[in-house]
């Protein structure tokens, strides 16, 4: 059963929560904050005795007020189950029903105050960073409850094309909702420090970052998470010809941290690029997620991304196995401006081939397929994921069917 929370709010997040209520008078722009989804999601997954159904209704609400440099914004969050026939990770067995990570849950998703300049932005509190691609610190969108950071962030621009991002983050509000807890807990404490350098050069984006991950709770993977990344990331994008060319190549080396008991080192490498004809769109990369010694959670893992954009929809992968996962996938597509009352159409296909990084090993195949289109506010979405095992999980079957809509 849903409970609401028994902790008190951080003094600093329920300062902000009232500067957004006390604030509007003196205010000169008020903006209302609304978003809503229904989606249904269809599980199937072998070696289990029922299928999971899950349909879920999740509203975020808020306003966010703003006057010259300073704003404020308090959002909240809520999640309620019409058709509850899932393991959500909390309630139900999980030896009956596949994992569909959405509990009910109602609690604040952002509560911050921010300062911004041409030069110089910090935003303090409850808020969601996307850093990159998110292959390593994201929001989680796919999931109903997201995943939101308490932080102080500054972002800095000293000189033209040139940017600097870090935060301090002291806790990880997790997708499991209020009632986390656990291995899967609401929120995650720590001292973590992610940084991020950018130059935007004439072919492309250079990053180079550091992210020095703490996940300082024992029931969460008895503090194994914890590790420090440094690496680069470059990325861009070139007219040829008619087609519009884009790549990206990343390289990270990540080792333990803190209080993690595992003494490691991991690599992590991608190649990408993909060609977009202005309808027509193919691409293709690799991405290696590399192992130590076959020790669990001795692999490199990243525990703060985005993880349903990576490496299948099935969610097979999301936490790297012992001995590391190496990624080749292929994508073709279409897209359309409009047909009939339909706008931004696209038709997507993705193919993954999952092996081993270290003894190299052939985990299984995945076909990913979704179709999108927008009917003024609101986004339409069928998505299809299906997983096939050979050394590694069982067969799994995904069907997704969700409405969006923002104000």
């Amino acid at each position: 059963m849903m409970k609401f929370a028994t902790r008190s709010t951080p003094l600093l997040t329920t300062a902000m929560v009232l500067s957004c209520v006390t604030t509007p008078a003196a205010a000169q722009t008020v903006t209302p904050l609304a978003e809503a989804r229904l989606r249904w999601e269809h599980v199937e997954q072998q070696g289990l005795p029922q299928d999971s159904d899950a349909v879920t209704v999740r509203v975020r609400t808020g306003v966010q007020v703003s006057e010259g440099r300073w704003s404020a914004l308090a959002q909240a969050q809520g999640n309620l189950a019409i058709v509850p026939r899932y393991f959500d990770g909390l309630h139900g067995a999980a030896t009956l029903r596949p994992l569909v990570a959405d509990p009910q849950s109602i609690g604040i998703y952002r509560a911050q105050l921010r300062y911004a300049d041409p030069r110089l932005a910090v935003t303090a509190g409850r808020q969601v960073i996307q850093l990159d691609d998110e292959r390593f610190v994201g929001a989680g969108t796919i999931r109903n409850n997201g995943q939101s950071f308490d932080a102080i962030r500054v972002e800095w621009t000293p000189v033209a094309k040139v940017k600097a991002d870090v935060s301090y983050v002291w806790s990880v509000r997790t997708v499991n909702g209020i009632d986390g807890r656990g291995a899967r807990p609401r929120s995650i404490g720590g001292n973590t420090v992610l940084a991020n350098l950018g130059w935007e050069t004439p072919i492309g984006r250079l990053t180079g970052f550091a992210y020095l991950v703490d996940e300082d709770e024992a029931a969460v993977q008895g503090y194994r998470l914890s590790s420090q990344t440094y690496g680069g990331r470059f990325a861009g994008t070139r007219k040829v010809g008619v087609a519009k060319l884009s790549y990206q190549l990343s390289y990270a080396r990540q080792s333990d941290y803190h209080r993690n008991p595992n003494r490691y080192t991991a690599d992590y490498k991608l190649a990408d690029a993909g060609l977009d004809f202005g309808g027509p769109r193919v691409g293709a990369g690799y991405e290696v997620l590399g192992a130590s010694d076959g020790t669990p959670l001795a692999s490199f893992q990243t525990p703060l991304s985005s993880i349903f954009k990576f490496q299948g929809w099935a969610d097979k992968l999301t936490t790297t196995p012992p001995d590391g996962v190496r990624d080749l996938y292929g994508s073709a597509g279409w897209g359309w401006q409009a047909i009939g009352p339909a706008k931004a159409v696209s038709l997507t296909a993705v193919y993954h081939r999952f092996e081993s990084d270290r003894l190299i090993r052939h985990y299984g195949n995945e076909i990913d397929l979704l179709a999108t289109a927008k009917f003024g506010r609101t986004t339409a979405a069928v998505r299809y994921a299906d997983y096939r095992a050979d050394r590694l999980f069982t067969d799994t079957r995904k069907i997704w069917l969700q409405l969006d809509w923002a104000l």
